[in-house]
C-alpha cells in the first residue's frame, strides 16, 4: 500500500511542478510525504508557512531569492494536518498546556461535551479567562443541554412550561453564535429527564443557526441502541446530528457492527445529516452513577429512597454490574478505590460489591472504566464512512484514551492490523472531522488553510498509556505545529499557540 502510494506521490509532485513563494516564509518543511486529510494518496512535496497559514506547496526552488526564516527537513516523514478531537474534556484554566493532546498529534479539541460546559452568550468572553496563559491547542465549544437546564433553574423537571422552553431556546440561540452546536448527555442528570419534544424544539433552534447536535445518546445498550439512534434522528429532521463515542454495550461481533453502520447509512439516505465519532478502546469511562437506577442517580435522590427501597437497590446493582461483565470489569478511576476494580475494592472493604456501591461510594462518589465492549464490533464501527475519531479524554481522566487514542489509531489500526490505510485514518482524524464541524480552513493541507500540521513516521508512533498507567504521553509525533508555530518538538511543548475556534458565520 505504502509503495504504491509513494509512486502516486511522485506523480503528484511532478504535477505540482517547481514553484516559489512571493514573500519570505516563516517556516519551510522540506522532503515531506504529504497525507493531506482529504483521503487521496500520499505525495511528495515541500510545504511553506507564512504567519498562521499554508502559503506554498510544491518543490522549493533553492535558487530563488525568497528566503525561509526557519526550516524542518522532514526526511521522508508523513506531513499531515493536525488531528481534530471531536469529543474531548478539560479545563483550559487548569490544563492549558494540554500536552496529552499535543503529544498524540491533536491540534484542536471540542469541549462542552455530554451536555455539560460553561453557558455563555459569547464564548469569546469565556476565552478571556484563559487566553493570557495561552492554550496548547485550539479549542471549540458546544453548548451543554444539561448546563442550560441548570443555568435556568429547570434542573430535573420533566414537564417544562412554555416560558421555560422559550427561555432555554433564547439562551441557546445566543450561545450558538460562538459555538459549534448543542451537546446532550441523555444518560446523565438532568438531561435524562428531558422528553423527546423538548429535544426536537431545541433542534429547531440549532438547525436555524446551521449548527450541530452532538449527543451522548439516551441508551448505548445493544437492545436499546437503535431506539436511541432514532430519537436522535428525529432531531436530525431539523439539524445536523452526531453520535458521540459510538458503541454497543453488550453487542457482539462484526455483523452487529455492520448493522449499526447500515442503520446510520439508511438515515443518511433518508436525508438525515448524521455522523459519529469513535475512540479506539473497549472500555468506556464515566461516573459510577451509570450503575444506579434513574430514580437514584444523585446523592439527594439516594438519601430519599434508601430507607424504603434498600433491597431493591441492592438487587438492581447486583444485576446491573453482573450484566456489565461482573465487578472485575469496573475499574475505579477516582475516589477512595482508584486503581482497583470493583471486585478488589469489595474484597478490601470486606463487604459485597453492591453494598460497597450503595453505602460507601454512592452514585456521585467515583468514576470508573467499564470493560463492556466487543473488539470485533467496535472495530467494524471504526470503518464506517461517517465515523470520525475522538478521545473522549482529558489531561486528568484515569483512562488511557486521553493520552493514546490518536496514537493508537495509527499504531494499531494502520501499522499493526492494516485495517485502515494511512490516508483513511488521517482523513477520519482531520478532513472528516472538519467537515462535520463545518470548519472551512482546517483539517486539510492546501494553500490558504490554517497551518495546523504534524510530522511523524507511522511505524514509530506509540500509544504508551494503558489502564495501569493512563497518563503516559504518546510518542512518535516529532513536530506538532499549531497556527504556524511549533507547539511540540522533541517530546516537549514549545509554544502555546492555540486559539478559540469559531463556527462559520451565516
Amino acid at each position: 500500500m505504502m509503495k504504491l502510494s509513494r509512486l502516486l506521490g511522485l506523480s503528484m509532485a511532478i504535477l505540482l511542478g517547481t514553484a516559489q513563494a512571493e514573500e519570505a516564509l516563516d517556516l519551510l518543511i522540506t522532503n515531506a510525504q504529504v497525507v493531506d486529510g482529504s483521503g487521496r494518496a500520499v505525495y511528495a512535496a515541500d510545504v511553506g508557512i507564512r504567519d498562521d497559514r499554508i502559503a506554498f506547496i510544491g518543490q522549493w526552488d533553492e535558487g530563488g531569492s525568497v528566503p525561509a526564516k526557519q526550516r524542518i527537513d522532514a526526511r521522508g516523514r508523513i506531513l499531515a494536518p493536525g488531528f481534530i478531537d471531536l469529543h474531548a474534556h478539560g479545563d483550559p484554566q487548569k490544563d492549558a498546556a494540554f500536552t496529552n493532546f499535543l503529544a498524540m498529534g491533536v491540534t484542536s479539541i471540542l469541549l462542552g461535551q455530554d451536555g455539560f460546559g460553561p453557558v455563555e452568550d459569547d464564548y469569546r468572553q469565556w476565552q478571556q479567562q484563559w487566553e493570557e496563559q495561552g492554550s496548547g491547542v485550539n479549542i471549540g465549544m458546544l453548548v451543554g443541554h444539561g448546563s442550560l437546564r441548570r443555568a435556568l433553574d429547570i434542573g430535573n423537571q420533566k414537564d417544562l412550561s412554555e416560558q421555560q422552553m422559550q427561555q432555554m431556546s433564547a439562551q441557546l440561540k445566543r450561545s450558538l453564535g460562538s459555538s459549534f452546536g448543542l451537546s446532550t448527555g441523555l444518560e446523565y442528570v438532568p438531561a435524562l429527564y428531558a422528553k423527546p419534544q423538548e429535544l426536537v424544539d431545541l433542534a429547531q433552534v440549532v438547525g436555524k443557526a446551521d449548527r450541530l447536535i452532538m449527543s451522548h445518546m439516551r441508551n448505548e445498550d445493544d437492545n436499546a441502541l437503535f431506539a436511541a439512534i432514532d430519537e436522535l434522528a428525529a432531531q436530525g429532521k431539523h439539524a445536523r446530528v452526531h453520535v458521540s463515542h459510538i458503541k454497543s454495550v453488550y453487542g457482539k461481533g462484526a455483523a452487529r457492527g455492520e448493522q449499526i453502520i447500515a442503520r446510520l447509512t439508511e438515515l443518511k439516505q433518508q436525508g438525515i445529516e448524521i455522523s459519529a465519532d469513535f475512540y479506539p478502546y473497549n472500555a468506556s469511562y464515566t461516573g459510577i452513577a451509570i450503575l444506579f437506577p434513574d430514580w437514584a442517580k444523585t446523592g439527594g435522590q439516594l438519601k430519599q429512597v434508601l430507607p424504603e427501597r434498600r433491597q431493591e437497590l441492592l438487587e438492581h446493582l447486583n444485576a446491573r454490574v453482573s450484566a456489565r461483565n461482573g465487578p472485575e470489569a469496573t475499574l475505579f478511576g477516582s475516589g477512595p478505590y482508584q486503581g482497583l476494580n470493583l471486585a478488589e475494592a469489595a474484597e478490601k472493604a470486606g463487604k459485597p460489591f453492591a453494598e460497597l456501591l450503595l453505602d460507601d461510594i454512592g452514585p456521585q462518589g467515583a468514576s470508573a472504566a467499564y470493560f463492556i465492549m466487543d473488539k470485533a464490533l467496535q472495530g467494524t464501527l471504526l470503518e464506517g464512512p461517517m465515523v470520525a475519531i475522538s478521545s473522549d479524554g482529558s489531561p486528568t481522566m484515569y483512562h488511557p484514551r486521553g493520552y493514546g487514542a490518536f496514537a493508537k489509531l495509527i499504531e494499531q489500526y494502520v501499522v499493526n492490523e492494516a485495517r485502515l490505510s494511512l490516508e483513511q485514518a488521517v482523513h477520519k482524524a482531520t478532513g472528516l472531522a472538519a467537515d462535520i464541524l463545518k470548519l472551512p480552513d482546517r483539517g486539510r493541507i492546501a494553500e490558504g488553510m490554517k497551518a495546523d500540521l504534524i510530522l511523524f513516521y507511522p511505524e514509530k508512533v506509540k500509544a504508551n498509556a494503558d489502564y495501569n498507567q493512563p497518563h503516559k504521553l504518546a510518542s512518535g509525533f516529532d513536530w506538532v505545529i499549531v497556527n504556524g508555530q511549533i507547539a511540540w518538538q522533541q517530546s516537549q511543548p514549545a509554544a502555546r499557540a492555540g486559539t478559540l475556534l469559531l463556527p462559520e458565520e451565516h
